[in-house]
């Protein structure tokens, strides 16, 4: 009975724990989350992309979160191999410093922090006052989850059970290590696995070399989940979470090793077992970010082992369709085609956005013909999809994956209305303001390359949120679609002010640059339906926007 009692409230306090961990990433991610997926796509210099992915990760408090993103846009070709793995490297010493962080003794804070938080969540109409107070009770309930934790290990630490596992766990440091890289993976979070086994060597519940062969085996778990999360994702996707298991994981095994050889400095005899823990964290952590100096030639070593699907002798990549008909007999495979095809789908229309400002400063007619042309190759792939669809057989098909059929060809079908669009619509205003010799005010153009520009960022996001069905993700798309529909209403106001004050450009080219304008937010809203099917399976997507009260019937 005892053991079972003990079972249940470890279990209490580790879901406590994760359901925390979780909400704060959530008030972070609703606060701030289109500005760090700004931030995360601009490519800068190695320090500070790994100052970058530093912060990333003590603010989304998850370095596997980090890296997904880093991977969708290393993809997209939105940032590079090495800069990415220093992204990727600086995440994960952030995860190490926000354990540091939330390891401190804070207990007599809890109090002011419930208090705090609870009502700026519940009281404020504001939306970002409204997320810090979720933060605020999030880090109280994680400082009271490592205290339940303590309290639910505390009564067996004298009994047969936990000392005589404790000292197994000791005596063979291979099983403590792949005990903390599984805990980590079924976690998927280091951070609360890294946190757990904190509190319980904080407590005398388990030896120092015991916690310290979990922790690093906690790293090695960690690097595990982005590189299983992609694996049916492209190679330019899986090389930065495979570099960085390489990376990771090696050095995990390596100082495991030594240390279980070697033992640990007599300096460490200075700090407490908890806070030593937390140090070798931090110290390991921060040597793997060293090892960003391996990054080229890991990358020519990873090209050559999961190299880009190109031939000489074959069309471009985005132009060759990835739908097998030998699979259709077997539906996990045909939906692992099937996500591919759309994936590409969404890279030809990457491509496609990419030049369209530049057609409206100089019009050329051959790129357009080019473009033109990729538009086809959309429409092709969409007919592909659905004769492809069409073949599966639904009887054999769990409702989970008639799910995912489902949301894959609802997405193809709004690829290709948002390449319609682009042709049909922004190809022709492009056409009409060269012909006619018109020009943009410089504001104006400015809010319009604004607007592309976002375009073609939260395109990027989508195509990380189809690989991953990234739930943040998803929700970072729609608040976009309403900061989109926000900026389209604001430059619409913007040019009106222009033209009452007779800007002589603005009066000429007002319809081109309203209609432009609505038809960038039109293409926008398309991209962004990748969302709506992994929010509608988490319960995060209304029906409907109208109130539950309908208007009383007129009187006649």
């Amino acid at each position: 009975m005892q053991i079972l009692s003990f079972l249940l409230h470890l279990s209490g306090a580790v879901l406590l724990l994760l359901f925390a961990v979780r909400m704060v990433r959530t008030g972070i991610e609703r606060a701030l989350g289109p500005r760090l997926h700004r931030a995360m796509g601009t490519p800068r210099g190695p320090l500070t992309m790994m100052t970058s992915g530093l912060l990333m990760a003590m603010v989304l408090q998850s370095s596997a979160a980090v890296t997904l993103l880093v991977a969708g846009f290393a993809g997209t070709g939105g940032i590079g191999f090495a800069p990415g793995l220093a992204m990727v490297l600086g995440g994960d010493l952030g995860s190490a410093l926000l354990i540091m962080l939330l390891s401190f003794p804070l207990e007599e804070v809890i109090p002011a922090l419930l208090v705090v938080g609870g009502l700026l969540f519940l009281k404020s109409q504001a939306r970002n006052w409204k997320q810090a107070g979720r933060i605020l009770v999030g880090i109280a309930l994680i400082l009271i989850a490592l205290r339940y934790l303590r309290e639910a290990v505390e009564p067996v630490r004298d009994s047969a059970i936990l000392p005589a596992l404790a000292g197994y766990f000791e005596k063979d440091f291979v099983t403590a290590f792949l005990t903390g890289a599984a805990l980590a993976f079924v976690m998927h979070s280091s951070v609360a696995t890294i946190l757990m086994t904190v509190a319980v060597v904080g407590i005398g519940a388990l030896p120092l070399a015991a916690g310290i062969s979990l922790v690093l085996g906690a790293n090695l778990g960690s690097a595990f989940i982005p590189v299983w999360l992609t694996r049916r994702a492209a190679p330019s996707v899986r090389r930065i979470p495979v570099a960085n298991l390489i990376l990771r994981g090696f050095a995990a095994v390596v100082v495991a090793t030594l240390i279980d050889l070697l033992g640990l400095p007599d300096s460490a005899a200075r700090l407490s077992d908890a806070a030593t823990l937390v140090a070798v964290h931090i110290a390991f952590n921060f040597c793997v970010l060293s090892l960003v100096l391996l990054a080229r030639p890991l990358e020519t070593v990873l090209l050559r082992v999961m190299p880009d699907l190109a031939s000489n002798k074959t069309p471009k990549p985005l132009h060759r369709s990835h739908l097998d008909p030998g699979t259709t007999d077997t539906p996990v495979r045909a939906l692992a085609c099937l996500r591919r095809e759309v994936i590409r789908m969404a890279d030809v229309l990457s491509e496609m956005l990419a030049p369209t400002m530049t057609l409206y400063q100089s019009y050329d007619r051959d790129q357009a013909r080019a473009l033109t042309a990729e538009d086809d190759i959309l429409n092709k792939a969409l007919h592909d999809i659905r004769l492809f669809a069409a073949e599966l057989p639904h009887h054999a098909m769990q409702k989970s994956e008639k799910r995912e059929l489902r949301a894959l060809v609802d997405y193809a079908i709004a690829i290709e209305a948002a390449g319609d669009l682009l042709v049909k619509r922004l190809l022709p205003l492009a056409e009409e303001k060269s012909v006619n010799g018109l020009s943009f005010s410089k504001a104006g153009f400015a809010e319009l390359s604004g607007l592309h520009k976002r375009l073609c960022q939260n395109l990027q996001t989508a195509s990380s949120v189809l690989v991953s069905n990234d739930l943040i993700g998803a929700r970072q798309l729609l608040e976009e679609k309403a900061e989109m529909a926000r900026l389209e209403r604001k430059t619409r106001k913007e040019h009106l002010k222009r033209l009452s004050a007779g800007v002589p450009e603005s009066f000429a080219s007002s319809d081109v640059h309203i209609e432009t304008a609505y038809t960038l937010k039109e293409i926008h809203s398309w991209i962004v339906t990748v969302a709506h099917p992994i929010l509608l399976r988490e319960g995060q997507l209304l029906d409907s926007r109208l109130t539950d009260d309908e208007p009383a019937p007129a009187l006649r």
